[in-house]
């Protein structure tokens, strides 16, 4: 992932609701907190969702998951809904970015765009191309470099330098035709965690993520912010 870096994008959903305005998205739908995994605390994050986003530290422990799982799904395979929206990562901190398209493109049926959004235009754009050629495409694209370094630099903490190395990484899980989706750009493709419905798209999510965590349970890193229906 050597040419472009950008300034990482804090687990902040106030950043990224602003980053996504900012890019044309009408606020019908907003990013919110999810300060914990139990049945109680998923209860008080408002519905519907329909997309939920992990920031988790890149560890030793990951690495090796992430390699035996590509492995067994090439020996496998998985059934994969060519409506998918899925693209790579080429751009150094980009995963915010990254993550938040996913999140977005794959829930148009539910968002409203500005006449003029620039998202909009890019998602429109981009819809027909290979993962890698829409991670070329986003590399090329002002309007959303311009709009992620000015929300980078709004975040509570202060954004680290280019050069700095960030071993914190955004996904994003989505509900495409009743199976729930982990997308990563990091990843060759989009992972299946089996079927989910709209009811239960939350809880769904919640259970992979608590498998992150389990992998890892020394680290304390892990963010967890859900698109709900404002």
């Amino acid at each position: 992932m050597e040419g472009q870096r950008w300034l990482p994008l804090e687990a902040n959903p106030e950043v990224m609701n602003q980053f996504l305005r900012q890019l044309g998205l009408v606020p019908t739908w907003q990013f919110g907190d999810v300060y914990g995994l139990d049945a109680e605390v998923l209860s008080l994050v408002p519905r519907p969702v329909c997309a939920v986003l992990l920031l988790f530290p890149i560890t030793e422990k990951y690495e090796t998951f992430r390699q035996e799982e590509e492995a067994k799904i090439k020996a496998q395979g998985q059934e994969l809904s060519s409506d998918v929206y899925f693209m790579k990562q080429t751009i150094g901190n980009a995963c915010g970015t990254i993550g938040l398209i996913h999140a977005v493109a794959n829930n148009q049926r539910y968002l409203e765009f500005e006449p003029n959004s620039p998202l909009k235009a890019f998602l429109l754009k981009s819809a027909k191309m290979s993962p890698e050629e829409k991670a070329a495409f986003l590399e090329k694209d002002e309007s959303i470099r311009v709009t992620h370094e000015s929300s980078a630099q709004e975040g509570q903490t202060e954004a680290p330098s280019l050069d700095e190395k960030v071993d914190l990484h955004f996904i994003a899980f989505v509900n495409v035709e009743g199976h729930l989706y982990e997308l990563d750009g990091r990843k060759p493709f989009p992972i299946v965690h089996g079927k989910t419905t709209e009811d239960t798209f939350l809880e769904d999510s919640a259970e992979v993520c608590k498998k992150f965590m389990a992998r890892d349970p020394q680290e304390l890193r892990f963010t967890v912010v859900a698109l709900s229906k404002a």
